[in-house]
């Protein structure tokens, strides 16, 4: 049975095409991953399928009764929400009979007897639904759900605003278990998750009986839930059955098998045009020549799709700083309250060093303290002799309005436009892109503009939090190739083992310290 079916979806923003004619079904039970490189048009078309977007062209059919549940990665949490606020919202409909169910009750008093019958109807099937769904039980799922998933210990009147990137994901994810949709569809769900949750996760979704489409880089984890794989590439949507590794394969053959096709038809064409040149002119093979023209004009020409532009990511070095890069006495990270009991770390010279541990334990916070950004709760740190301190940020900020251009020329304004758009293009983004405003971009997208600074600044010691978020599996592999390369000093969050293991020469685990309960 078809859950979901898109016809001929055609989109686009400006001149930049997105879809061309793609089709798409969603069938009971298919676990779906849904890839391609940043910029391809991943969550555009999630926002398509849920309404959010309207296409230029093409039909979206859902079968009827049917409630899907979409974990957005740009969702946004307000200011004054609460963890218990967010999660309880995943039951507004039923709250909203509530609200009936109280108006009918008003109403009852100035009715006759007929009015009162209705009345009486109404009111009885709203409270046998109220009752099949469980609506006087929702304070016990939402603690049982927040209690899965780590927000508990966080305290549930806590505002959202005050959490970590994971910590929000958390909650979003809560919201839409609670929802029991019929379908799921993820939008890289595994963004800011720490390993002990992403492990959570897969076991949820393997265990899950109904459809769902995941967006995601992480290949090992795509690899762990999926049993299909949606390939956008070039404005076209592929169905490969299989995991992602399977895919690769078929794909590499395909690409192979095209190449070589497109290359016998490019030979054919020279050795056709080459002989209507020489004999068009002579009577005796004028025949001969027009018959091979005809077959020129009737041939259908083999077209390679546009290579993508692959990132390369160089850092520029400074020169060598002190032994030390920064040393700690008694610190004690935190905001409102302690983060850490009192740290003495040191970090020295050439030392890659990865942090890891659950959310919400304070791994920005010690990045954010170490560069002075925020003041320790006490304790200080000290930094050492002759640092150039590159600083890369999980996020664009959110108020952003300048054009990737603006935002490198703040930056570098002795660049010429032609150096700005060389510095943007070597980070893997097209004259489309570059020309754009930072806050259209897709996460890959802008994560790559947050780099291009990185990169073009000279630096000895580098602060990374959580780089590889929303980057496409080719900007993954060669930014580990180039931190591997790199010859000053790392320190960087990171949740995903397989990315820094054969680099980093040291992996701080930040749970031993922490005073969170984790």
């Amino acid at each position: 049975m078809s859950i979901l079916t898109v016809e001929h979806l055609t989109h686009g923003f400006g001149e930049r095409a997105i879809f061309q004619d793609v089709s798409f079904r969603l069938l009971k039970g298919e676990h779906i991953g849904l890839v391609g490189a940043n910029g391809e048009g991943k969550s555009t078309f999630m926002n398509i399928i849920t309404g959010k977007l309207q296409p230029d062209e093409g039909k979206i059919e859902w079968a009827k009764n049917v409630h899907a549940g979409y974990l957005d990665q740009h969702a946004v949490l307000t200011k004054g929400m609460t963890i218990r606020s967010v999660l309880a919202s995943a039951f507004d409909p039923l709250f909203k009979m509530e609200e009936r169910m109280n108006e009918l009750c008003d109403k009852m008093c100035d009715a006759d007897e007929n009015e009162m019958t209705e009345l009486m109807e109404e009111l009885g099937t709203i409270q046998d639904l109220l009752t099949a769904h469980d609506f006087y039980l929702i304070d016990s799922k939402v603690e049982e759900v927040a209690r899965a998933l780590g927000l508990l210990d966080l305290g549930l009147d806590r505002d959202v605003t005050d959490l970590s990137g994971g910590q929000r994901t958390k909650v979003l994810l809560g919201k839409l278990l609670l929802e029991k949709p019929d379908i799921l569809l993820l939008d890289e769900p595994t963004n800011y998750l720490d390993v002990e949750h992403i492990e959570w996760l897969k076991r949820y979704l393997n265990d899950y009986e109904n459809a769902f489409i995941l967006i995601s880089h992480d290949i090992p984890f795509l690899n762990s839930v999926i049993n299909l794989i949606y390939h956008m590439d070039n404005q076209k949507l592929e169905r490969y059955v299989g995991d992602y590794d399977h895919f690769r394969e078929v794909y590499e053959v395909k690409k192979a098998q095209i190449e070589a096709a497109y290359n016998r038809q490019q030979k054919e064409i020279a050795d056709l045009k080459d002989f209507v040149n020489r004999n068009k002119a002579r009577v005796a093979t004028r025949n001969m020549a027009m018959s091979r023209q005809k077959k020129l004009d009737n041939m259908e020409m083999i077209e390679l799709a546009a290579e993508k532009p692959k990132p390369e990511f160089h850092f520029k070095e400074a020169r060598t700083p002190s032994r030390y890069i920064f040393t700690t006495e008694n610190l004690v990270i935190g905001y409102d309250e302690p983060l850490s009991s009192p740290l003495n770390l040191s970090m020295e010279r050439g030392q890659k060093i990865a942090l890891i541990g659950a959310n919400g334990i304070g791994k920005t916070t010690l990045l954010k303290s170490i560069l002075g950004l925020i003041d320790p709760l006490s304790g200080r740190v000290e930094q050492g002799d002759y640092l150039q301190i590159g600083y890369f940020e999980q996020e664009t900020r959110p108020d952003i309005e300048t054009s990737c251009i603006e935002e490198i020329w703040q930056e570098f304004p002795a660049y010429t436009q032609y150096e700005v758009r060389s510095a943007l293009a070597k980070c893997g983004l097209t004259t489309k892109h570059i020309e754009s405003k930072v806050k259209v971009l897709s996460g890959g997208e802008q994560a790559k503009v947050r780099l291009c600074k990185l990169i073009n600044n000279e630096t000895n010691i580098l602060l990374l939090d959580e780089p590889t978020n929303h980057l496409d599996v080719d900007a993954k592999d060669e930014l580990r190739r180039a931190l591997m390369a790199y010859k000053g000093s790392i320190l960087m969050v990171c949740h995903e083992p397989e990315f820094y293991e054969g680099w980093a020469t040291d992996v701080w685990d930040c749970t031993k310290w922490t005073t969170r309960v984790v």
